[in-house]
């Protein structure tokens, strides 16, 4: 009888014990509040990319991106290849690329931030001052126009310049509008002829027609739209609940629409075929 009492006794105890053993050899949960993410009020620039190229597109671009400010060549750890085997977790190589970004820039802060988007071909990468996305973006353009030989990215297709980020509902937007559009048609005192080009992606809350009757309203007179002969166009890019917004110049089309893989190789046209 002392036997079965002490048995039954000692066993709570490793059943204690055991469940005490388990909590001790759980995982912890994963953090990603320090990963890098798009707010409202953030600046940046928009890249597309071919499918399944979203890390070397983005060690690319940083490279690209450093030697336009710092006036560095993209050597070393920023130059890739087809055959290189990376890239292919995109997740690890943004972070790896901020982490190198953090080392290098110890005493002030990285003036170019990968963020990872849930959308294949896509890349975003948040700016800070002195870098204002508009004029770099067409500078980036104008250079590779004028010297389409020298191509200097293989990855990279489109870039687009964000002025100003929000929340994609109505009143991010129209907040988002005013901030961008004063001191382009507000305060200069000429009267643009302007056109809207709104990019959706993975939203369905506002429709792309209520985007640009609402932007329109906003721009207000003395401007007028104008879809083929703009001074401005408008461009507004909305991801799931964040939206953009910049405005950039009538050389739009003339640089193939920021499409640096068209400046490079241009798509031959139907006649050309």
């Amino acid at each position: 009888m002392q036997d079965k009492k002490k048995r039954k006794s000692e066993r709570p105890q490793g059943e204690a014990a055991n469940k005490k053993s388990k909590k001790q050899w759980q995982l912890p949960k994963k953090n990603f509040s320090s990963a890098p993410s798009i707010n409202p009020g953030d600046v940046g620039i928009w890249a597309t990319c071919d499918m399944h190229k979203e890390g070397h597109c983005t060690v690319e671009l940083k490279g690209f991106f450093d030697e336009f400010i710092y006036g560095q060549t993209a050597t070393g750890d920023a130059q890739v290849t087809e055959n290189e085997n990376f890239g292919d977790d995109i997740e690890a190589e943004i972070k790896n690329e901020v982490q190198s970004m953090q080392k290098s820039t110890s005493k002030q802060e990285a003036l170019f931030v990968p963020v990872k988007i849930d959308v294949q071909c896509v890349l975003f990468f948040k700016t800070r001052a002195p870098v204002e996305p508009v004029s770099l973006v067409a500078k980036i353009c104008e250079d590779a126009s004028n010297d389409p030989s020298l191509k200097r990215t293989r990855f990279v297709k489109r870039l687009t310049p964000m002025t100003r980020m929000g929340k994609a509902n109505e009143k991010g937007l129209e907040e988002v509008a005013r901030a961008v559009l004063k001191p382009v048609f507000y305060e200069t005192g000429v009267s643009w002829k302007f056109a809207i080009r709104p990019t959706v992606r993975n939203h369905n809350t506002m429709k792309r027609d209520d985007i640009i009757k609402r932007v329109a309203d906003l721009v207000g007179k003395p401007h007028t739209v104008d879809l083929k002969c703009y001074d401005k166009l408008i461009l507004v890019d909305v991801y799931r609940n964040i939206l953009g917004m910049s405005v950039v110049g009538s050389d739009y089309e003339k640089l193939k629409r920021y499409n640096l893989a068209e400046i490079y190789e241009p798509t031959p046209s139907k006649s050309e075929a």
